[in-house]
């Protein structure tokens, strides 16, 4: 439902781009989580409209309970595992426009081994001073380990 707000909110064009905008909507999330792994609060706020909703791990939280409770985890955890991520979908209707990935962490974080497989969801809308991000949904599993004489997944 909250999707389908946005895309109706899209409606008029803020600002003329080549093509629809998908490569320059794919580049603000880059941007997100570049400003995350360089631990660069500011920047990552930046990137995050008003109104904007973050899901993760069975809460919803808005912008401003993001900055202020989960942000500073997830710049540390950033910057303390490495992350591969997949090669990004996205799509585009008018003025919003959604990006998907899947992506690998491997490494230790808090003192704990860390081995998950991600997916995310990001929808952006296009404003005057470029794509903002409005929601963001991510999600994750434990990978196991492999079963004793199985091939290991590529890391």
């Amino acid at each position: 439902m909250a999707l389908l707000v946005l895309l109706a909110a899209g409606a008029a064009s803020a600002r003329a781009e080549p093509g629809n905008g998908a490569a320059s909507a794919a580049a603000t999330v880059q941007r997100f989580h570049a400003a995350l792994a360089a631990g660069d609060a500011r920047a990552a706020a930046d990137l995050l409209a008003p109104d904007a909703v973050v899901l993760e791990g069975g809460e919803q939280q808005s912008r401003q309970d993001y900055l202020a409770h989960h942000l500073g985890a997830d710049i540390a955890f950033a910057q303390a595992v490495r992350s591969r991520a997949g090669r990004p979908e996205v799509g585009v209707s008018g003025d919003v426009a959604w990006v998907s990935r899947t992506s690998t962490a491997h490494g230790e974080f808090n003192g704990r081994p860390v081995d998950l497989a991600g997916a995310e969801l990001v929808v952006l809308t296009r404003t005057l001073a470029g794509w903002r991000i409005r929601a963001v949904h991510w999600s994750s599993r434990r990978i196991e380990p492999a079963a004793p004489g199985a091939a290991a997944a590529p890391r």
